[in-house]
């Protein structure tokens, strides 16, 4: 059987807009013709890809089926075109990777800035995403290489240690919390923060973890980075969440206090996440043996 892909575009939009009609206007297709050619697919695989309702489509278990490996085959060709484009610029390699707040602003820039001296023919593109996000997209093909932080269950991929590295509280030197070697999460609640914007996976994960105490954090200023959380917090603004690795050494006329949280979930060790390690692209492999076998 030939897939046209067209019709899997098409097929795409309608179980994306759960719609015929917006599905057929997304690929810019008339809806007479979209049903001409959803029929014609249906029949060509032998089975219904669409239950019909009254006010749009759901999906039946083949059509689902048909959905993820759509999905995957335009990731390739999405990546295909990534990797032939950087020819014409003199490039000959390009990867994409997908890393969450913690990896992006702490351990990457140094082992990528590594990796491409090793590698200069090679360019990468790096996008930030939440964890959970990272590992959907990596299980759906849709990307080769990830890292994540934290345990991740019942995720079909293949997670590789990358860094180990624990999120700390921070305090101004004045703080009351300031002369404690540790804390509970609870016990913080009550003050105001200092957080990364909105929309970033560490945000994200901070105030789920408020909620999941029936809580809402107090957000004095959202920053764009550890390093002006840390500049914040060490003013007075507020407290912190940050990964430990990422608290300056040095550098700040006000350097914030570290305290330990007392929480399981506070250990946030990266991994490099994989579909298949064995599967992966050359420089996607390249890139997945600098990260996994660099020291810290």
């Amino acid at each position: 059987m030939r897939y046209d892909l067209v019709d899997l575009r098409l097929f795409v939009a309608i179980a994306e807009e759960r719609n015929l009609t917006r599905g057929a206007a997304r690929v810019s297709l008339a809806t007479s013709s979209a049903s001409h050619r959803l029929r014609l697919l249906e029949d060509d695989l032998g089975a219904p890809l669409f239950a019909r309702q009254p006010r749009g489509v759901a999906l039946t278990r083949a059509g689902e089926a048909l959905l993820r490996h759509a999905r995957q085959v335009f990731a390739q060709i999405e990546q295909m075109h990534a990797d032939l484009a950087p020819y014409a610029e003199g490039v000959r390699g390009h990867v994409t990777l997908w890393a969450n707040t913690h990896a992006t602003h702490s351990f990457l820039p140094d082992d990528l800035a590594g990796f491409l001296r090793r590698y200069p023919q090679v360019s990468v593109a790096l996008e930030e995403h939440t964890s959970p996000d990272i590992v959907l997209a990596v299980a759906r093909g849709e990307v080769e290489v990830g890292v994540v932080a934290g345990r991740i269950e019942d995720a079909d991929v293949e997670l590789i240690p990358y860094r180990a590295d624990r999120l700390v509280l921070i305090t101004p030197g004045a703080h009351p919390l300031s002369v404690r070697a540790r804390t509970r999460f609870t016990e913080v609640l009550d003050y105001p923060f200092v957080m990364l914007h909105a929309g970033s996976a560490i945000h994200t994960f901070t105030t789920n973890a408020a909620a999941a105490l029936g809580r809402h954090l107090d957000v004095r200023i959202q920053v764009r980075s550890f390093e002006a959380v840390c500049r914040m917090v060490g003013a007075g603004v507020g407290l912190g969440l940050v990964p430990k690795s990422a608290v300056p050494l040095a550098g700040l006329r006000e350097p914030p206090v570290v305290v330990n949280l007392d929480e399981a979930w506070a250990q946030r060790d990266l991994q490099v996440c994989v579909r298949r390690r064995a599967a992966l692209s050359g420089f996607s492999s390249a890139l997945v043996e600098s990260l996994v076998n660099t020291q810290g």
